[in-house]
């Protein structure tokens, strides 16, 4: 460890006498480079690009299409005066491929699941949009019109989303990434195998700073910047250095990194990293001070008040929207059970700031499925489910009446989803931070049901809070607008239910 200081030392001397000779620095769009933050959410440069590119193309599609067809009614269409029904199609469209997690970047599936996804978003849009011209007659532009343009825009969507999975995705607009550190810590990201989770990072290497400590990387994937880091980072194009030691009190070459940081080269610490590129907070690698000076998890009144309205509004509509499925799910619980039993199954939560209130779901077990007063976990082909059970919990159904609670305070459209007290009080014990989860109101829908699957386990609860807080210290109004659109992919390709 002296041999090492020694070593930095000595090198600020060289620094403070010769000054260091660095190549010059180049200016880049980091900006389009990974993930970057959006109203405290981060996003991907390549796929907010593939939106905006696909959603011109659906835009030029719909123009041509009423063209030719104005061309055969022999009349001139023009674009601001029918821009109403030239636009609604790709605004429809571009909204339910998002819906369907096309824009996602932990979106994982092959060839197969995303032609499906356009299959499915192509026809939920034109059906909207087919809606809305008998509704809004001055959107309407023919009857042959808007199913020519959902047959041109399917293959335009295909064409791009080949070009785009084979010549750009993870392979272009990627941070150039180089790890100081190479031990367990170092590992984590030397582990991240999916592509869902490295999309956006070109990983360089790693550089051991104590060459006695144990390396927890193979040999190939130590890098040697010899004797200036920053030197080393701009001849390699470095767009940043992740802070991964295992003993924080190893000294850093702090020279060295104050001049990557001013000739351009970002540096952060592996659990901002972590949270960027996979949209958590690592509590294998958590420590109290990141906690403490990190940015979010403030309580702000207005904010607090917007989720408030929002609420009100999207569970007012939703409960309009789904009243007519809410009926069918109560007939069909009545039939099945030929009116013995209750339609409607209350169970307590735990909600914010730890009160507890009734949560309110369809009935989908039997009545006597926790007979001896002891609380489980659902499992998979779980005997307590009925048949109707069994369908409304796939498709999410048995979760509509938590829109009441969502319109009397006790839960929130968005949040982490709430517990029984039972499984708090456990979990409490196993991990200091499953009470933070508490700090804001529960939610029908969140940010860990997306990323993780169900979870039936002790584990299971203490994976999806690292999602949890990752909600709770970004949360706002654009990250709970996101999770709800992709709600609607979970909800239909019945993702995690059990």
């Amino acid at each position: 460890m002296d041999k090492i200081n020694t070593h930095y030392e000595e090198s600020e001397k060289t620094y403070e006498t010769e000054g260091p000779k660095l190549p010059s620095p180049r200016v880049k769009m980091r900006f389009c480079h990974g993930k970057f933050r959006v109203f405290g959410h981060y996003v991907h440069a390549q796929f907010l690009l593939l939106a905006l590119f696909e959603f011109m193309l659906l835009t030029l599609l719909s123009y041509l299409v009423h063209l030719s067809f104005a061309v055969v009614d022999q009349s001139v269409p023009s674009f601001f005066a029918n821009s109403a029904s030239i636009l609604l199609p790709p605004v429809l469209l571009s909204f339910n491929l998002a819906a369907m997690g096309l824009y996602d970047t932990r979106q994982r599936q092959r060839l197969v699941g995303v032609l499906s996804r356009l299959v499915v978003a192509t026809f939920f849009g034109i059906s909207i949009a087919i809606g809305i011209n008998y509704f809004f007659p001055h959107t309407y532009s023919g009857y042959a019109v808007l199913p020519v343009t959902a047959l041109a825009s399917l293959a335009g969507l295909i064409l791009i989303r080949t070009l785009f999975y084979s010549f750009v995705d993870g392979k272009v607009l990627r941070r150039r990434v180089l790890v100081l550190g190479a031990g367990k810590s170092a590992s984590y990201i030397d582990n991240l195998r999916r592509q869902s989770d490295m999309r956006g990072v070109n990983l360089l290497g790693f550089i051991q700073l104590d060459n006695a400590g144990k390396s927890g990387i193979s040999a190939e994937k130590l890098v040697s910047p010899g004797d200036c880091l920053c030197a080393y980072g701009l001849r390699n194009d470095v767009d940043e250095i992740v802070i991964a030691l295992d003993d924080r009190r190893l000294k850093l070459p702090i020279k060295e990194l104050l001049d990557c940081r001013m000739s351009g080269i970002d540096i952060i610490d592996m659990l901002d990293f972590f949270e960027r590129e996979r949209g958590l907070i690592q509590l294998d690698l958590l420590y109290p001070g990141w906690l403490i000076f990190a940015k979010g998890f403030s309580p702000d009144a207005f904010r607090t008040l917007k989720k408030r309205i929002v609420d009100l509004c999207v569970g007012l509509v939703l409960l309009v929207v789904f009243s007519p499925f809410m009926l069918l799910t109560t007939l069909a619980i009545l039939l099945e059970s030929r009116g013995k039993g209750s339609v409607l199954y209350r169970q307590q939560r735990v909600g914010r700031n730890g009160v507890v209130f009734n949560v309110i779901k369809f009935r989908s077990m039997r009545s006597d499925a926790e007979a001896d007063g002891k609380a489980q976990w659902a499992k998979k082909d779980d005997s307590r489910v009925t048949r109707v059970g069994n369908f409304i919990r796939k498709y999410r159904l048995d979760e509509l009446p938590q829109l009441w609670n969502v319109l009397v305070g006790d839960m929130s459209i968005v949040g982490p989803r709430p517990e029984r007290p039972e499984f708090v009080s456990k979990l409490s014990h196993l991990n200091s931070l499953y009470d933070e989860r508490h700090r804001l109101s529960p939610g029908v829908t969140g940010w860990a049901q997306l990323c993780y699957p169900y979870g039936a386990s002790d584990e299971d609860s203490i994976q999806k809070l690292q999602y949890d807080l990752y909600y709770i210290k970004n949360h706002s109004v654009f990250l709970d607008m996101y999770i709800l659109i992709q709600t609607v992919e979970v909800v239909l390709f019945k993702k995690g239910s059990r």
